[in-house]
Formats: C-alpha cells, structure tokens, sequence
C-alpha cells in the first residue's frame, strides 16, 4: 500500500509501478539475466555500467544456480566495482547511508544504527559490515534468499517506521537518477538531522512539485536578488527562486565551487540560465516566489 497520493508529484509512482524481481522456481535463463540486471541498478544507485565491469564470475554462479540471489547481492556489496564507486570517495556516514538504501533498501532510522555500523566497520572491517546488513532478519523477512532488494520506503510494511518516509527523500532524487550525479556530491545527507534527532521536510526529486524540491543553501545564506534596476519586477510580475550548484565564478580558480540561491524575473530567466550553463553551473530546483 503505497504511502501518499502525491506519488506522481514525487516521482515515487515508477516503484510502485515496477515489479519486485524475484528468481522463482523453475527459472529460466532469461530471469537470471533479469535479475542480475536489477541488483546491478538497485546495488550501484543506477549509475552506468561498461561491460568490462561487469562481475562475470559471480553472474555464471547466479546463472548456473550454484548461488541465491541473496548471495549475489552480497558478492556485489563486497566487490572492487561496488567499493570505486561508493566506497573509496566517501566518507563512512555516507556508506552508511548508501548501504541502507542500496541492501535494505530505506534510510537509517536514528543515529545509533549509524553508530553500530561504524563500529563494526572500525573493528571487523567492511566485509563484516554488509554482512550485517545481509544477514539481518530485516533483509531476510523482506526479500528472503531470491528477491532482489528495492526501494521500499515508499510503502506501508511490518517494520517500518514513518521517519523513514521522509529521510528516503534525501537519498532519492528521482528513478532515474544516479547516486553518483546528484548535486549532494559526496557529503552526507542525514548525518546532521540523525544526530540532532530531527527529520527535514520532504524534499522533491525535481522543479515539478510547487515548491516542494526548494532547497536552503547549505551555507545558508540569503538567495542573491536578480530583479531589475530599483527592485521592481519585471512586466509579468512573476518572479523565481533558482537554486544553482557548481558555478565556477570568474574571479576564483576553476576549483572553487559556489552553491546559490537567486530571485530571477520571468523575463530575465531565460539569459540568467544561459549563464548559469555558461558558467559550468547547474540548476537545481526553479520555483515560483
């Protein structure tokens, strides 16, 4: 049962819509392949995969029926290509925020399930850690030994907590994004309301939702006005909040970024967004002021 009505709006309904990829008896090769398919999307946060990557020992056990697909999942939590993208350029609280979504397929709940798995990371190493999550009645109960994990967050189940609804939000920028590509970067999502015991309102994954996917600047300062000369609007009277990111400004080298908020009339949206592109920028949310 899905949570909100407002699936479309928050670009949640292609779960809903999609699913869940289960190897049945009795299966064929073909879902084998379709299985393998949708580990490597759901595992990698649907970020692009070369053919030289692929981890072709692991898929001709899958295939061969020497493994479940639990074990499978495991192979590619614990591989080199799972560790380069998500591994090695993060910092442990954002693994351990991928790991949630990517193997249980939620956000964390609080920030002691954060502490737990930094500690085991710090004693046991990293293999020991997704084994944690793989080997936990919670993995088992919801997708046992053949179901490949999904986003689950988005629906009423045994277990969840409501607080996971809104934090999915801050991990998931839409069904097609990349957890590789979002404006977030490498930094941690959740880090600050998990240790202050708060939880964010909910942010859209694009421009679409009136205003829900208006993002405060992480360095909170106040979006710079783009209004015309004597603060008037202009002739539609219509003016709009643009979150930029990554803007290479030119008076600072290439590698200094900036992260902005502006006020922009309608008629001056068009050339302020051509500048934005020709200054490396990108938009990530337009709303209406």
């Amino acid at each position: 049962m899905a949570i909100t009505t407002a699936a479309s709006r928050l670009g949640t309904s292609a779960f809903q819509e999609t699913p869940r990829v289960e190897l049945r008896p009795n299966w064929s090769s073909d879902d084998a392949q379709q299985v393998i398919r949708a580990v490597y999307r759901q595992l990698l946060g649907n970020d692009y995969l070369m053919s030289s990557e692929r981890l072709k020992g692991a898929e001709s056990l899958l295939c061969d029926g020497s493994v479940t697909v639990r074990e499978f999942v495991r192979s590619v939590a614990k591989s080199e290509l799972y560790k380069t993208k998500f591994f090695y350029p993060n910092f442990q609280t954002r693994v351990i925020e991928l790991h949630s979504k990517h193997l249980l397929g939620r956000a964390p709940y609080d920030e002691s399930e954060v502490t737990f798995h930094l500690d085991l990371y710090q004693n046991q190493g990293y293999d020991a850690d997704v084994d944690s999550y793989i080997d936990s009645v919670e993995y088992l109960e919801n997708f046992g030994e053949n179901i490949v994990p999904y986003c689950r967050a988005f629906e009423f189940q045994r277990g969840q907590r409501s607080v996971g609804f809104t934090r999915i939000f801050r991990l998931y920028r839409g069904y097609a994004n990349s957890d590789r590509s979002q404006l977030g970067g490498n930094a941690s999502r959740l880090a600050t309301e998990l240790g202050a015991n708060s939880v964010s309102t909910i942010i859209g994954p694009s421009g679409g939702s009136d205003g829900w996917s208006y993002r405060a600047s992480g360095q909170g300062v106040v979006p710079s006005t783009g209004f015309s000369k004597g603060g008037v609007l202009g002739k539609s009277g219509r003016s709009y909040r643009v979150e930029v990111a990554g803007i290479c400004e030119r008076r600072y080298p290439k590698v200094r970024r900036s992260s902005k908020s502006f006020i922009v009339d309608y008629e001056r949206l068009t050339p302020f967004l051509q500048e934005i592109r020709r200054q490396g920028g990108k938009v990530a949310s337009i709303t209406p002021v």
